[in-house]
């Protein structure tokens, strides 16, 4: 995969994006601009507004509409980074200090709010009642998705089932919903429309299960966190609940424990617990047959450097270390 060749594809058009970015977050009050530029810059993949414009490449006609919507998208993941950060207690996102660590929680949070009221402004602005629904809908369920991981934290007899029903909800959302916004300005059919929402959500979950993967196999410098820090916060990820299902009796009382409590005293006796039943390698298969399916969800589409470029961020989305 060649991510030159993806970011080739839409370079002009991620310039506009992060002009319109810069340009909408200005505010009056000081330290809005400072908490906003520190997360902005923090060097994020941008996969999410880079979606929209791929989406609507595939239909041969970035708008500049497109270009406000991407802003949009990010600002929505944004303002929920800001509001993770808090409520996990994270000290480190993308290899740097986290802006609550730098300005505070109460800074964190009122950001974060100020972040999401802009992006609403913004939707508006496009005036495409279709588009308000999605984002609309997708906040909604992204806040839902926080709520349900909250509820899950702790609970080590949490099932498949309802791990991925968080992931759904907490980070495919906005995945589904970057690519439908770039049929949906587009003027594409329902179904064409449809099959690019149904990429988005496989290729979001896929990357989150990628995720949960890094955060026992990564390199802490790469991935920009530490490792573990799922397990940290006591959140009953994929890799564990694998784990704890096939492993021996120790290692599922060690598993257990350590969902339970929390902490990372007993980190290396997990790890080790993960990487004998194979449980990355268990995830990693799911991931890939999520991108499968996102794949063959939008092979219909025709063939474009923009199809190729979403094709090509699947491949990455399993196969990165970062």
């Amino acid at each position: 995969m060649s991510q030159v060749f993806i970011q080739s594809c839409i370079e002009r058009d991620m310039q506009a994006v992060d002009a319109v970015i810069r340009r909408s977050l200005h505010s009056d009050v000081i330290l809005v601009n400072q908490v906003a530029d520190y997360i902005v810059n923090s060097g994020g993949k941008r996969l999410r507004p880079a979606l929209v414009l791929l989406s609507a490449g595939v239909f041969g006609n970035i708008q500049e509409q497109h270009h406000e919507l991407a802003a949009v998208v990010e600002f929505i993941h944004t303002a929920t980074l800001l509001h993770d950060d808090v409520v996990d207690e994270s000290a480190m996102r993308r290899g740097r200090a986290t802006a609550n660590t730098l300005f505070g929680n109460a800074a964190s949070v009122l950001v974060g709010d100020f972040v999401y009221s802009r992006a609403f402004q913004m939707m508006v602005n496009v005036q495409n009642m279709r588009v308000m629904e999605v984002l609309a809908e997708a906040t909604n369920i992204i806040a839902e998705g926080e709520v349900l991981q909250l509820l899950n934290v702790h609970d080590a007899d949490v099932t498949d089932e309802a791990y991925l029903k968080v992931i759904h909800y907490k980070t495919a959302k906005l995945f589904e919903a970057a690519t439908r916004l770039g049929a949906i300005i587009c003027n594409a059919s329902v179904g064409d429309e449809q099959a690019l929402a149904k990429y988005g959500m496989h290729l979001g979950t896929a990357f989150q299960l990628i995720d949960d993967v890094l955060d026992f196999s990564g390199d802490s410098v790469e991935i920009g966190k530490n490792l573990g820090d799922d397990l940290a916060e006591g959140k009953p990820t994929m890799p564990l609940l694998y784990a704890m299902r096939n492993g021996n009796e120790e290692q599922r009382n060690i598993i257990r424990h350590a969902i339970e409590h929390g902490g990372l005293e007993e980190l290396t006796a997990v790890m080790q617990a993960v990487k004998d039943t194979g449980a990355l390698e268990h995830v990693r298969k799911i991931a890939q047959s999520e991108v499968d399916l996102g794949c063959a969800a939008i092979a219909h589409l025709p063939r474009s450097d923009y199809h190729k470029a979403l094709i090509d961020l699947a491949e990455f989305a399993v196969n990165r270390n970062f």
